[in-house]
């Protein structure tokens, strides 16, 4: 008889292990390869792609977890067969399907890695990140097979899984508490930030805290071992202080980093993961620098900033935002968001006034120029030559700025045009 229930064991064993490891592997993928940026391999956002490919594994391995559970409750009757404690069989499954859950997170995490090294790739590997998404998935497993052998039911699978899977994918990103419990909710990360260790040390604390006092919590039950109390309090504890830490928490930090530039026709700097963007932005902004040249707003270098740098004209640099994907457009955009700082802290008192200044931004911008109540204006600017219209902004800048431009201030060719 002993061997039989070893035997039986061993099957149901097999099974569940056979049959989450592909099926983790395979959901994981698909959940983290659209949170990659297209394009760039930026390795905190690829941290970021594990984590929401947990949000996708854990409630599923939550379920399966369950299911073991309930398939081993009913082989219970075997443990009369032998000496061992009756939390042996149990602790033994729970190791089989961490290893087996920890299997599936290793082959996405080895997935994401290298897609993200076969791309222009900036930052540097971050090891601590393969760890909350780890403990997290570890997490539901216990959960969900402890439920599963307290409530050995057949709905109790689907029931542990429909609990799950909000607590995973319905929570909003941002910060505090409620979204940076494991499995954590974050936003795509900007190439100029990066995710803050304490976070992520705080987030694995809380997932083996929880870990660790649910095995301690159901072995002290089954066992009648009072010396299990001190441990299973040290774990609460250190769950709890995890939680503390994270309460008002911000899951990312500034991250300096060395630009990579372009000396030639016009300093052109970017980020090293979007050095692909030189050209497109060196190509939208040589003729805007060249028509702003003996303007307040003249510069000589542009540079990419994070978002939190306003976008500008300051001291000769341009500050421009570019998409992390490049995609199409992006040179074009800079541009434009040069302009839009120039002007931003203006805003045209009419309709008309708005016209005119647009009409100038046609020029600077290199576009189509746009439709006018007054077409004489447009079609007096648009008669004249580059030079004219250069030496004609550099004279009216101000009323271009602050957005006073009248058809009175078209209406003169400029003194000094060439």
């Amino acid at each position: 008889m002993s061997e039989l229930g070893r035997a039986l064991r061993q099957d149901a064993r097999r099974a569940a292990l056979i049959i989450a490891v592909p099926l983790l592997a395979v959901t994981g993928c698909l959940a983290g390869w659209p949170s990659l940026v297209p394009g760039v391999g930026y390795w905190d956002n690829s941290v970021v792609a594990l984590l929401d490919a947990t949000r996708v594994m854990a409630p599923l391995a939550a379920g399966l977890a369950a299911w073991a559970g309930v398939r081993e409750r009913r082989l219970d009757f075997l443990h009369d067969l032998t000496a061992r404690s009756p939390a042996t069989a149990a602790l033994l499954d729970l190791l089989l399907l961490a290893v087996a859950a920890l299997t599936a997170y290793a082959l996405v995490a080895l997935a994401l890695a290298a897609e993200t090294l076969s791309r222009q790739d900036a930052g540097a590997p971050a090891p601590l990140g393969l760890l909350p998404g780890a403990a997290a998935l570890v997490l539901h497993v216990v959960a969900g097979y402890l439920t599963g052998r307290v409530v050995p039911r057949a709905p109790t699978p689907l029931a542990v899984a429909a609990v799950a899977l909000p607590w995973a994918l319905l929570r909003p990103a941002g910060t505090g508490l409620w979204s940076l419990l494991p499995p954590a909710a974050y936003d795509r990360v900007d190439l100029f930030s990066t995710l803050r260790p304490a976070v992520l040390a705080a987030q694995t604390l809380w997932s083996l805290g929880l870990t660790a006092a649910l095995v301690l919590g159901y072995t002290a039950w089954l066992d009648r071992r009072r010396a299990l109390v001190a441990p299973l309090a040290l774990a609460l504890a250190a769950s709890a202080a995890a939680a503390v830490g994270l309460a008002g928490a911000r899951p990312v930090q500034p991250a300096p980093a060395a630009l990579i530039c372009r000396d030639w026709p016009l300093t052109v700097c970017v980020h090293p993961a979007l050095r692909a963007a030189l050209p497109a932005v060196t190509a939208s902004a040589t003729p805007l620098a060249a028509r702003l040249t003996g303007t307040p707003a003249a510069f000589t270098r542009v540079e990419q900033g994070p978002v939190r740098r306003p976008a500008g004209v300051r001291a000769g640099v341009a500050v421009v935002h570019l998409d992390d994907d490049l995609s199409p457009g992006h040179g074009e955009r800079a541009a434009r968001q040069i302009i839009a700082g120039l002007v931003s802290h203006y805003p045209c008192p009419s309709a008309r006034t708005a016209q005119y200044r647009a009409l100038v931004d046609s020029w600077l911008l290199g576009t189509a120029a746009p439709a006018l109540d007054d077409p004489a204006t447009a079609r007096r600017f648009g008669a004249w030559p580059e030079e004219t219209r250069r030496a004609w902004l550099r004279g009216h800048y101000t009323s271009y700025e602050r957005c006073a431009l009248g058809a009175r201030t078209f209406r003169h060719t400029p003194h000094d045009a060439a």
